[in-house]
């Protein structure tokens, strides 16, 4: 039987494959149906922002055809075999225009694609289009002067979050059933809240970034913090792209082996959840925090241990102060010396000369901010003695509305009532972000004004699996949120 619209819409990339590979259905019918759909749902979200539905269709037409010939004795198809995706305009796509949402790539078509698409391409990917983010993947929203504003498929006044707003807003839609995120300050956490799907980031260097933008073309710098991971609608489909995506980068290569620990448990019974919903650092949103609440209760009732008192032996203060000067640092690899100067000269007691001076800090500050990093890197691994997870908010409040004024370190957001300065909104992605964790983040609800919450479990550093286990275990507890009015 032929599967419906709405079943090739929301289906997962795991089930479209195994569609594809029985010939239920065909690439190119798949691939139809999502180009059709983008063409008459995108225009008010503006999500897919490059198509090449040329070259995917001739791919399309290779993968069916290799479904014959696999029944036939042919080669083995991989585990995303004909499925169509987008891809994050941050990540190379070799032929397909990659711009980062920056004027000066416009026109930019690499010749080889990023690591992460080739894993994709390898396991029988077919990429059709690019979504989009900020200027060098550098905002809590995404719009950019080449291809104009992002909006949230459940309320289009609203951000879908960044940088890979894009991608978030194109699984919520139902234009994709897969994407590639990156994260640095919350890149692929933030979307998956704020549109309602899920995402992970991986713990520190297991996925390798090459061929992502920033850096430059031809760079191969990668970031501190930085981070390159799945976004998806299910926990198979999160698994499924982990996998593809670990391996070395280009320099660890020949010596590299890695073998990523099961999954502390796969029983909802022996689970030893922390939770840590509120502080006075970053107050969270009534509205979000019930929802959080509801699904670490969710757990217990079905046997969890959870307790909302163990904290890992630092505040959300220290570990929010030492990551935000850190990602300042992080991102200042592009920038000239004149600009570094001018920035360290600024003595202004504001969130934008505070940047600025974390931006130019000397290397032996860093040194110093490093090495509090890994003293808190000691107190999370002593902290995962006694438990399996620790659960999070991903942001205080569900998705802000646009705010595109310049800079960002002016721009203000308002918090159960009270305006907190901007970048506070990235204060529950320091946990983990700072201290290298993997983190994965699934819906758990629909808040009071009608967007999405999603909750952020953190887990040991390279126990991916384990918070991966835990998001599968919750997605069996609570009940799924649904796509947005009017993308059903």
């Amino acid at each position: 039987m032929t599967p419906s619209p709405d079943d090739l819409s929301f289906a997962s990339a795991t089930k479209l494959a195994e569609l594809i590979a029985t010939s239920e259905v065909s690439s190119t019918e798949v691939l139809d149906h999502l180009l059709a759909r983008v063409e008459r749902l995108d225009g008010d979200i503006n999500s897919v922002v490059t198509i090449d539905a040329e070259q995917a269709h001739v791919r399309a037409t290779q993968a069916d055809e290799a479904v014959v010939a696999a029944k036939s004795g042919g080669p083995a198809l991989g585990p995303l075999h004909g499925v169509p995706m987008t891809v994050k305009d941050s990540y190379s796509t070799a032929g397909m225009r990659t711009t980062s949402g920056a004027p000066e790539l416009s026109d930019y078509v690499p010749t080889e694609d990023a690591w992460a698409v080739t894993a994709m391409r390898d396991a029988g990917a077919i990429p059709f289009g690019k979504t989009n983010l900020p200027i060098w993947a550098g905002d809590l929203q995404s719009f950019n002067e080449v291809f104009g504003t992002t909006n949230n498929p459940w309320d289009v006044s609203r951000t879908p979050g960044g940088s890979s707003g894009g991608a978030g807003a194109a699984l919520a839609a139902g234009f994709t059933p897969i994407e590639l995120g990156s994260d640095i300050g919350g890149s692929i956490r933030l979307p998956s809240h704020m549109c309602g799907v899920m995402g992970h980031k991986p713990s520190y260097q297991i996925a390798p970034g090459h061929g992502h933008i920033p850096s430059q073309p031809g760079m191969f710098t990668m970031s501190d913090l930085a981070v390159y991971g799945p976004m998806a609608r299910s926990v198979d489909d999160l698994e499924l792209q982990l996998d593809l995506m670990v391996g070395p980068d280009r320099w660890d290569t020949p010596g590299w082996s890695l073998n990523l620990p099961p999954a502390r448990t796969t029983d909802v019974k022996s689970l030893r959840v922390a939770t840590w919903f509120d502080d006075e650092r970053c107050p969270v949103d009534p509205d979000v925090r019930v929802l959080l609440e509801g699904a670490a209760n969710a757990l217990a009732g079905a046997g969890a241990r959870v307790d909302d008192t163990a904290r890992p032996g630092f505040t959300l203060e220290k570990v929010a102060s030492t990551f935000s000067q850190l990602l300042m640092a992080a991102l200042s690899g592009g920038f000239d010396r004149a600009r570094i100067e001018r920035f360290a000269s600024d003595e202004s007691d504001t969130p934008h000369g505070r940047d600025r001076r974390a931006t130019a800090m000397r290397h032996r500050d860093w040194l110093s901010l490093h090495e509090r990093r890994l003293q808190m890197r000691k107190s999370f691994e002593d902290f995962f003695t006694d438990w399996d997870v620790l659960l999070l908010p991903v942001m205080a409040r569900t998705a802000f509305p646009h705010d595109q004024s310049f800079p960002q370190a002016v721009r203000m957001a308002e918090v159960a009532g009270k305006e907190v300065p901007y970048m506070d909104l990235t204060t529950w992605m320091a946990p983990a972000g700072c201290c290298y964790l993997p983190a994965t983040v699934v819906p758990v609800g629909v808040a009071s004004d009608g967007l999405p919450v999603g909750i952020q479990i953190v887990g040991p550093y390279l126990h991916d699996a384990t918070t991966l286990a835990v998001a599968r275990m919750l997605t069996e507890v609570i009940e799924p949120i649904g796509p947005p009015p009017g993308f059903e």
